[in-house]
């Protein structure tokens, strides 16, 4: 055999050899890909598990005594807390289940028009970041939940429709520059105070 075969014949060997071991490195991947999810498969069924025995035992203590307090009330433990991430509904102050989305909202209206309101209108460029901040949130606020059934019988969005179309209507009258008189300023005001209390 001639030495141009023999390197040939090698070249070649190394070159199928490249190839079976990319095709090893391959199969090896995928094996390890299906390892990973068998591994975070019975990882999540064996976290599933834990938190139904635990949700159980948590629970018991309630099945056995009828009688609860505040503290139980505010303080459900896993099971709470797994609902509370989960839920998209949350209790307000004043006991009514609400959109946690809503509240949440509502609640930035309440801050950042309050804020807005009590901001010295002589530094202008501080006072034009908080009205524009205040504006973007009733922008939000209107077009998440304006005419939703969910919450348009209650009291917070009643008294935060109130506010924003006192605060719309001065401005309409008088121009987006005019300074927001004390008796509608304090109006408003009092209006955002009562808004947060059904919060």
């Amino acid at each position: 055999m001639c030495p141009l075969a023999i390197f040939n014949s090698v070249g070649h060997i190394r070159k199928s050899a490249r190839l079976q071991f990319r095709c090893h490195a391959m199969f090896l991947s995928e094996e390890a890909s299906t390892r990973r999810q068998f591994v975070l498969g019975c990882g999540a069924i064996s976290s599933c598990a834990f938190l139904n025995l635990n949700c159980m035992l948590v629970e018991l203590p309630a099945w056995a005594g009828e009688e609860s307090n505040a503290l139980d009330d505010n303080n459900d433990g896993v099971l709470g807390t797994m609902k509370s991430l989960f839920d998209p509904n949350e209790k307000t102050k004043s006991g009514k289940v609400l959109p946690k989305a809503y509240l949440k909202s509502a609640r930035e209206v309440v801050k950042t028009l309050r804020e807005s309101l009590n901001e010295d209108s002589k530094d202008i460029a501080k006072f034009r970041r908080t009205a524009d901040a205040a504006k973007e949130s009733i922008r939000e606020y209107l077009i998440g939940w304006r005419g939703q059934k969910t919450v348009v019988n209650e009291e917070s969005y009643v008294v935060l429709e109130k506010a924003i179309r006192s605060l719309a209507g001065f401005y309409s009258k008088a121009g987006p520059s005019a300074p927001l008189p004390e008796e509608i300023k304090s109006e408003i005001l009092c209006d955002l105070n009562k808004a947060e209390e059904f919060l």
